[in-house]
């Protein structure tokens, strides 16, 4: 059975980075490798600690500085390697600067220069060395490539010219030690507003990490008179632990309340502001804040399986499913670096040889030509972007499973919806219980079978039924069997044969007024009827649809009448009753093949719809099964208006990915030529760069005010 694991890698400068460290590791057979470059983590799929190892000594022969542990010292807790390296190389680079102002002799020489320009060459090779090394070794040279060539470029060419000068003013001409600690200097410093932008477009991540409370209240003695808490390390959290939580307390699991009322803030998980009443039988989660009361529940998840966890790694991960135009930028990031070093080479050549430029103005030009080009704004032009618009979903309750929804919201032609819990709450009116006998074991019965369902309806006759002390009277059943879309099965110790559910399979014929029967043997004991409640936003989503010139379906297990009045009452285009799920699988099959079908439901009966079309959103209460089914999970009180929302999103941020790669392309069309020509020095070009990168980020971060 293979397990995650989350190594800390140091070293990664750059989005090609990695990109880099992914190619490698799949290329070793390394499955489910996810490279977090932003906040230097890389996970991956493994089996036993040898496979870490390997992992491990793999990432280490790229260049970069891998480990089981993120292990901080007290300078690193304050501020980031990146930070500590520019300043060392400001405070080396600045001497340098002030030698083009002050004339003086002693700051002019050769020993004065080359060591303030090698300390900061070895802050270089460090920072952008190993990485640069690395890539060589795949063959898939990268941004640091580039740098690290400028830079030791010239670098040897002035120790080389310090060599071959007949005098120190023939050096000077010479001289460009400088040129190499600014071109450092000035892309560390370009790198380290990177790194700060990058964070800003992750917020959403740390927001729900935060959310995590690191302690919890755990009850003792719960069954006798001694009753008491101890305060534990989540971590030693289990399923069934009872938990009591005060208010102001953050909820450390998640769980089912079994005592006490209280106030729950859930804004930070669902987007919903208004704070929500909880009471026994209802359901908490983890990260949500007890505003006032006092409550006890039972923990059902923890750890690593809560709904904030899923939540966190749902959002970390979900930019690793790329828009279909990232496939082209990512083709040509790879052949970048390779064709801009022939560039500079033939700039070189062309300029010395052909235009009878000096050596020295041609390898300025060559050197430019190096530092001046931006792979790195081409990798960020497309994953900034997505990484901005999912965070900011999250933040509303919207949770995307990949960049690659953006592009197939764009394509929708027409939307499938379910009925149950989707275009209304889920949330039933009991209209009618009649029983046919008085037979008081029956409610029990009732009562008793409804538990092993998983339908809203279910859970609509259970409320109702645990008023009464009678009514929740326990009833042994054996061989019990949901059928979805159909019911319940089971039979007793004596034998007998139970159904509970649909008219449409009950064992003998029924009237198709009510919504649930219950038989025993064939003989009818009692039958339902509900009236399920439409959710407010229903009808205004709907007509918006419209202007939208996307058709909508309705399906629906339930009755013809049923569905028909809840199709004109939202206006619905057209509608199909009495569907089993793979009825409605089969129609989203079909439907595919002729247009781009989107499916929004929330019940066991919708995930196979939902895995077949081609966009799915489940609804954020529903089945886990139907969650786990959908590419994006609406988690508000009012989930419809997540489609309009969504929608809106998916152009703006659109938008962006084509303002952001056309400003990277752009930008290297007319940098190379402008410094090839010798409009630009070296030192102006590694300012440039840093800095092209920061335009797409600060692009992207428009994005989390939409």
């Amino acid at each position: 059975m293979s397990n995650k694991t989350t190594l800390s890698v140091k070293g990664m400068t750059c989005a090609s980075c990695a990109q880099g460290i992914d190619r490698h590791l799949v290329s070793k057979g390394i499955k489910g490798v996810h490279v977090f470059y932003d906040i230097g983590e890389v996970e991956f799929e493994t089996i036993g600690e040898q496979q870490t190892d390997f992992v491990i000594s793999e990432i280490n022969k790229l260049g970069y500085n891998a480990s089981g542990f993120k292990v901080k010292s007290q300078l690193e807790k304050n501020y980031s390697p990146l930070y500590i390296k520019t300043l060392l190389a400001l405070i080396f680079t600045i001497p340098l600067w002030l030698t083009m102002v002050f004339n003086l002799a002693w700051m002019h020489s050769f020993l004065f220069q080359i060591i303030l320009s090698s300390f900061v060459l070895i802050i270089g090779l460090h920072h952008f060395g190993k990485s640069a090394l690395g890539s060589l070794h795949q063959l898939r040279p990268n941004m640091d490539v580039l740098i690290m060539m400028g830079a030791l470029t010239s670098y040897l060419y002035s120790i080389s010219g310090y060599i071959l000068a007949t005098s120190h003013h023939e050096w000077m001409t010479f001289n460009f030690f400088e040129t190499t600690a600014s071109i450092i200097t000035f892309v560390l410093i370009g790198n380290l507003i990177e790194e700060k932008s990058l964070k800003r477009t992750n917020t959403s991540i740390a927001a729900l990490i935060q959310m995590q409370p690191s302690k919890a209240r755990r009850i003792t003695n719960a069954y006798n008179n001694n009753e008491g808490s101890i305060e534990v390390e989540i971590e030693l959290l289990n399923p069934n632990d009872l938990i009591l939580v005060n208010s102001g307390d953050k909820i450390p699991a998640d769980g089912l309340i079994y005592e006490g009322y209280g106030l729950i803030d859930a804004s930070a998980l669902t987007g919903e502001s208004i704070p929500e009443s909880k009471t026994i039988n209802d359901k908490v989660l983890a990260g949500t804040i007890l505003l006032e009361g006092t409550l006890k529940f039972i923990v059902e998840k923890c750890g690593k399986d809560t709904s904030l966890s899923s939540m966190i790694d749902l959002v970390k991960k979900s930019t690793f499913k790329k828009p279909a135009i990232q496939k082209l930028s990512d083709k040509i990031s790879l052949i970048f670096v390779p064709t801009v070093i022939g560039i500079s080479v033939i700039t070189f050549f062309i300029n010395h040889f052909a235009f009878d430029i000096s050596t020295t103005n041609s390898m300025l030009r060559a050197i430019a030509v190096l530092v001046i080009s931006c792979p790195c704004a081409m990798g960020l032009a497309i994953p900034t972007a997505v990484a901005v618009s999912i965070g900011n979903a999250a933040k509303k309750g919207i949770l995307i499973k990949g960049g690659d929804v953006f592009d197939k919201v764009q394509k929708i032609e027409e939307i499938v919806f379910d009925k149950t819990g989707t275009l209304t709450t889920g949330k039933f009116k009991i209209e009618t219980i009649n029983y046919t006998n008085d037979n008081a074991l029956t409610p029990g019965v009732l009562y008793s079978l409804e538990q092993y369902s998983s339908h809203p309806i279910s859970k609509s006759i259970l409320a109702f039924l645990q008023h009464s002390e009678q009514n929740k009277a326990s009833i042994g059943f054996q061989n019990i069997q949901e059928i979805k879309g159909k019911g319940i099965y089971a039979k007793d110790k004596e034998g007998n044969d139970y159904y509970l559910g649909s008219g449409k399979f009950a064992p003998i014929e029924t009237d198709s007024k009510y919504q649930v029967y219950l038989f025993k043997n064939k003989e009818l004991l009692a039958y339902i009827e509900l009236k399920d409640e439409v959710r407010s936003e229903a009808k205004e989503v709907i007509d918006w649809l419209k202007t939208q010139k996307i058709k909508t379906t309705l399906m629906s297990g339930d009755t013809h009448d049923r569905c028909e009045s809840i199709a004109k009452e939202l206006g619905i285009d057209s509608y199909f009753a009495q569907q089993l799920p793979q009825e409605k699988a089969d129609y989203i099959e079909r439907q595919s093949k002729l247009h781009s079908v989107a499916m929004i439901g929330d019940g066991v009966n919708d995930a196979a719809a939902l895995s077949l079309a081609n966009l799915s959103l489940a609804i954020g209460d529903g089945s886990s099964i139907a969650i786990s089914s959908g590419e994006i999970i609406l988690m508000t009180k009012n989930p419809l208006q997540g489609i309009k929302k969504i929608k809106s999103l998916s152009i703006f941020t659109n938008k962006i990915i084509r303002q952001n790669l056309f400003w990277a392309f752009i930008y290297n069309i007319i940098a190379i030529p402008f410094a090839a020509t010798g409009l630009l020095h070296p030192m102006i070009a590694s300012l440039s760069m840093g800095f092209s990168d920061v335009i797409v980020i600060g692009n992207s971060l428009r994005i989390k005010n939409k």
